[in-house]
């Protein structure tokens, strides 16, 4: 009988699969064993060990011993983490400890019956396309055991790392600024993380869905709409001046101003880049996603820094910034990251980040994002994941690749075609060249790998917004003209 292929397969940052049917002991070993391979005979991981973390996840610090038992079989060295760690944290940790690697085993912000093999660098972020597809290369080789195996250490990540993120920023100025902040780990690995740091100094600041639970009960462990609506409302009833969220696995932040309002991801990014350009005045380019607001362009403009447009996924910020000096880059999902700190997302740091941007401008989230659309023009922005077979999700973005710069969308006319990273349009719309109106843009983009189209929009009104999304969707499901 021919032996079953492995179901294990790399992607941005390693595999994931659904607990019990996919992401198995079995699988987790052979993951773990490629990975094995790749630090032996690339990283020189005998001698520089790997870090291994996991995060609140069913079977997770199980899964976590099994990478471990596998990698010291072979003779790397391990220091696993003796309790439950965010991601950055873990990354961190492959830095402090000078590691050949590390390995997380999350699934972030996937619902409760996920989990999943992260792959982290010596550089302590994602590791390159190229080193992925190494690591692939290894899934079906038998994995040597070693004569002797290696030493099991167990070690906190998280004191050395906490430090780090603390002196990152002035928690005295947030303290003095009177603030009150309302925290929400969302179940995840971030629990009790920025609640402690504010206590610590007094910070105002009220905690919800602190508990670790393995099944995120009623929402999953995602900061967007609808997962994020009692973050909104808690805000308010608790009359705080900003919430602060963080996903599963702490690498991804969301945010609440402190009438109850969504703060996207986008104008997260916004309000961290333009205090790092004015306040801190520190170097280094910009990096952004395709689907990310040009708020950033025109802001990166005002203070003279380069930006670089790039694909979707945070592999790509991670590439510039061990290519080029860059201050800052992120992805719309909610990943940022300061290259000054990690080449990698950290949803806790960029919460302090929030609060520090809060004290020093002496603005509540709400009244800094209204700051940014008056000097910059408002940026309205919405997404519509459509859950549909690949046969017409393969069909809609065949057509949209017919349409080009003169055609029309929504009743407004297409001026370019952007095809970086899924089929973009940029459309006509009212208070075209007024560097206070956003530019209004469309894109569609399909999954690789899931039965599912995304599709984003950005422009000057709520109403536009709603208008092109729901000519998109209807061009998706019937093929009329959009």
């Amino acid at each position: 009988m021919p032996a079953t292929k492995t179901v294990v397969k790399f992607g941005t940052d390693g595999w994931r699969g659904i607990i019990a049917d996919d992401f198995t002991y079995e699988n987790v070993r052979t993951a773990a064993a490629a990975i094995a391979h790749y630090v032996l005979d690339v990283e020189d991981g005998a001698a520089k060990g790997v870090c291994i973390g996991y995060d609140t996840r069913f079977g997770s610090k199980r899964f976590a011993a099994l990478v471990a038992e596998t990698l010291a079989g072979a003779g790397v060295p391990v220091f696993l983490a003796s309790r439950i760690t965010s991601t950055p944290a873990l990354s961190f940790g492959v830095l402090h400890y000078k590691a050949a690697g590390g390995v997380m085993i999350t699934s972030s912000h996937n619902p409760a019956n996920w989990n999943g093999v992260k792959y982290k660098a010596s550089y302590g972020g994602a590791g390159k396309p190229s080193i992925i597809a190494a690591i692939e290369t290894y899934l079906e080789k038998p994995l040597p055991k070693a004569a002797t195996p290696a030493k099991i250490t167990e070690v906190d990540f998280h004191p050395e790392y906490l430090e780090a993120i603390k002196a990152f920023v002035d928690l005295k100025a947030i303290a003095a600024s009177g603030y009150k902040f309302l925290i929400d780990p969302m179940y995840g690995t971030g629990s009790g993380i920025i609640k402690k740091i504010f206590e610590d100094e007094d910070i105002p600041c009220v905690e919800i869905r602190g508990e670790q639970d393995p099944l995120f009960p009623g929402i999953n462990p995602e900061p967007i709409l609808p997962h994020i609506q009692a973050t909104r409302e808690a805000v308010v009833a608790n009359k705080c001046d900003a919430g602060l969220i963080t996903d599963g696995d702490a690498d991804r932040i969301g945010a609440v101003d402190e009438k109850g309002n969504v703060v996207t991801s986008h104008m997260v990014f916004a309000v961290m880049l333009n205090w790092l350009l004015e306040r801190k005045q520190w170097p280094g380019d910009v990096t952004r996603a395709f689907n990310t607001t040009l708020m950033l362009d025109r802001i990166a403009k005002k203070h003279g820094r380069r930006l670089h447009e790039h694909g979707i996924g945070f592999k790509f910020v991670t590439d510039l910034i061990l290519e080029h000096e860059i201050l800052i880059g992120g992805e719309e999902s909610g990943g940022i990251g300061i290259a000054k700190h990690l080449p990698e997302r950290d949803g806790l740091l960029n919460s302090l980040v929030l609060a520090n941007v809060m004290a020093d401008e002496k603005k509540t989230l709400g009244q800094l994002v209204a700051a940014l659309q008056a000097e910059f023009g408002v940026h309205e922005y919405g997404r519509i994941d459509m859950h549909i077979n690949n046969e017409i999700k393969e069909s809609a973005i065949a057509r949209a690749g017919k349409i080009q710069a003169g055609g029309e969308i929504a009743g407004f006319k297409v001026l370019k075609v952007g095809t970086l990273d899924g089929v973009k349009f940029f459309l006509d719309n009212p208070g075209k060249g007024n560097p206070k109106t956003a530019e209004t843009w469309l894109l569609l983009r399909a999954s690789g790998t899931e039965p599912l189209l995304r599709v984003y929009c950005e422009a000057p009104s709520k109403e536009t917004v709603q208008k092109v999304l729901a000519a998109a969707e209807a061009f998706v499901m019937n093929g009329a003209k959009a």
